[in-house]
């Protein structure tokens, strides 16, 4: 029994009671997402996975982590908390994806200033829905209360996927002179460039997370908050095939900073930024803050979420894959000998 007067650990900002509550909202949502190889349930120390190897000669682990940046402070403004948990878990299996994997798993970390169990439920949702939408179970995490390092009302992600590939399949591989560059669309800014995008759109153009951009047709926070694409379900037949040579997902340095990763030394990318439309969010931004073209390539995917690198000779197969299963695509360029990336 504590003394009169004495403290407790909710005097100090943390609830472990809200915390419980918040527990128990999420084990249906995360139970959903497992399949026959996870053996642990949610609240276990450790997580327990059983991975089937069978159909690999010599599996590889590939492991990522990841968060989405300041793309939270978008979700908090708009009060919209069940899109971000979606976001980092495609942001995540896009990541192994280039290096020619598939999830096995996925662990989340929510760090919050306030523990609210209807806050963590809205995320984990994100969470699950991206995990089921992949075939990725969600076999654990961690939710901490930490005021002092957050605000009370702010919050940050991190995600952490592990995913395998039979080695003779990691990619990239054969990527030669000649190749070609499949642009895949995006679906607005994915996970990236939002503190740019911020600084412009409500700190110089003065905007709201609900002020309608005509050029748009919808608010400045629908914009934003627009999902990331996973690739996974429209790349695994092809990868399967062996028809791609390399994969570069276009995050964080844009262009120049994720394209010659997927290249090998003595290669570079041509880019004809001609040969697709940009869309007008993007346009928007750069317009507002006079930002310069090296500056958004550098900054965004300018509509390209991911890079595919192929034969010409399988260039047609490759685009009626890939259009069967709903993903606009087109040719933005070559490799050809040199360095990093040359904008055309």
């Amino acid at each position: 029994m504590l003394q009169s007067g004495a403290m407790d650990y909710r005097d100090s900002g943390v609830d472990i009671a809200a915390a419980d509550l918040a527990k128990g909202r999420i084990k249906t949502l995360v139970r959903e997402t497992f399949n026959a190889s996870v053996l642990s349930e949610i609240g276990s120390f450790g997580a327990l996975f059983r991975p089937d190897f069978a159909r690999y000669r010599e599996p590889v682990l590939v492991a990522s982590t990841d968060g989405v940046g300041t793309k939270i402070q978008v979700a908090i403004a708009a009060g919209v908390h069940d899109t971000v948990g979606h976001d980092l878990v495609a942001h995540c299996v896009n990541d192994i994806l280039v290096q020619g994997a598939t999830p096995l798993f996925f662990l989340d970390y929510i760090a919050l200033g306030v523990m609210d169990p209807r806050r963590v439920e809205a995320i984990v949702s994100g969470f699950a829905r991206g995990c089921a939408e992949f075939a990725c179970p969600l076999i654990g995490g961690e939710t901490a209360e930490m005021p002092g390092a957050y605000a009370p009302g702010d919050y940050d992600l991190a995600g952490f996927i592990v995913g395998v590939v039979d080695r003779p399949r990691l990619l990239p591989r054969n990527v030669r002179e000649g190749d070609l560059l499949v642009g895949l669309a995006s679906d607005g800014l994915h996970t990236n460039g939002y503190s740019l995008a911020r600084k412009v759109l409500f700190d110089t153009l003065g905007h709201g997370v609900d002020t309608l951009l005509p050029e748009l047709g919808t608010t400045v926070g629908q914009a934003l908050l627009a999902p990331h694409r996973g690739y996974l379900s429209a790349l695994e037949p092809l990868l399967e095939s062996g028809k791609i040579h390399a994969l570069s997902h276009v995050t964080g340095g844009g262009f120049p900073g994720n394209v010659p990763r997927a290249l090998p030394k003595g290669l570079a990318a041509r880019i004809r930024t001609s040969a697709w439309k940009v869309p007008p969010l993007f346009h928007v931004i750069q317009k507002g803050g006079r930002v310069s073209d090296a500056e958004m390539y550098r900054t965004f995917n300018m509509g390209v979420g991911m890079v595919v690198v192929v034969d010409p000779a399988d260039l047609h197969d490759v685009e009626h894959s890939l259009e069967r299963r709903g993903e606009a695509c087109f040719v933005i360029g070559a490799v050809e000998p040199g360095s990093g990336v040359i904008f055309e």
